[in-house]
């Protein structure tokens, strides 16, 4: 059996589960929700066995490194991180419904790594030679899943507040509406997506700076990811001075996480693949 395999099943499990995810939201049907749960720990379960597997298949090829060095590498990480978020903060709070809109963006990462990316291993080039790759990587894909979930709790905010400013706010929400969680629960869970995204993403700015120290003799050099990396932190901690300072909760707070993860993908995609800098083989 070889990663690819089950990388593959991960993939599936994913789509299995989105899909019992929306059939939860038509439904209502709580053993539909708990399916729809199962399945998606079940592909993370897979998926990290694959991670594993794909770590002692560079050993055996004679790379010897953590699967964590290119393009391809990479999203796959960032779908595992964002299942992983999703079900601390499921297993924490006991917002199934949440899966629904977070869920998905695992599984476009894992179909597009699957369908679009070269999957082979290679050496590591030179700068990546370094432990602090594995540190940076970690803490910056945890602090990225974490703004994911916040995202799609914003997106699940926006369309409930816009249902009950339709209905006047009588509380008396049916069909899809009625899994939702109230917007009251919905702002605070965005604020503790955030609240866990920030610290990770600050950590994996430092642990940055110590590798590039290491392997280019300067601690930040203006290079398009450091750039674009302290565009994303300064969104975020605008969101919570703001929130902590200026009481800006609910929709402002929503549009604000939104924005702030379409800055993270930028950051992370498309500087990868539409400027060239000192992190250009992340887009390989």
């Amino acid at each position: 059996m070889s990663s690819s395999l089950l990388f593959n099943i991960t993939t599936l499990s994913y789509m299995v589960s989105m899909l019992l995810f929306f059939a939860f939201l038509a439904s209502r049907n709580k053993g539909v929700g708990l399916a729809a749960s199962g399945v998606a720990y079940a592909g993370w379960l897979i998926q990290t066995a694959a991670i594993l597997l794909r770590w002692k298949e560079s050993y055996a090829m004679g790379h010897g490194h953590a699967p964590l060095s290119n393009l391809y590498e990479s999203v796959v990480f960032f779908a595992w991180t964002i299942i992983l978020i999703y079900g601390i903060i499921e297993m924490k709070y006991k917002y199934r419904v949440v899966g629904a809109f977070v869920v998905p963006f695992a599984l476009l990462g894992m179909a597009w790594a699957q369908l679009g990316l070269s999957s082979g291993i290679e050496p590591l080039v030179p700068a990546l030679q370094s432990n602090w790759l594995l540190y940076h990587v970690i803490t910056c894909f945890l602090g990225y899943a974490a703004f994911a979930v916040a995202c799609g709790i914003s997106i699940m905010y926006l369309i409930k507040e816009r249902h009950e400013s339709a209905t006047g706010g009588d509380g008396q929400a049916g069909g899809v509406m009625a899994t939702f969680p109230s917007v009251r629960v919905l702002d605070d869970l965005n604020y503790k997506a955030i609240m866990i995204g920030f610290p990770l993403l600050t950590l994996g700015i430092v642990t940055g700076a110590a590798w590039a120290n290491y392997a280019w003799g300067t601690y930040w050099s203006w290079d398009p990811k450091e750039t674009w990396s302290l565009i994303v932190w300064f969104i975020y901690a605008a969101f919570l001075h703001a929130r902590i300072t200026r009481g800006w909760v609910g929709r402002r707070a929503a549009f604000l996480s939104i924005i702030g993860f379409a800055a993270t993908i930028f950051c992370y995609l498309g500087v990868n693949l539409f400027l060239s800098g000192l992190h250009s083989y992340g887009g390989k």
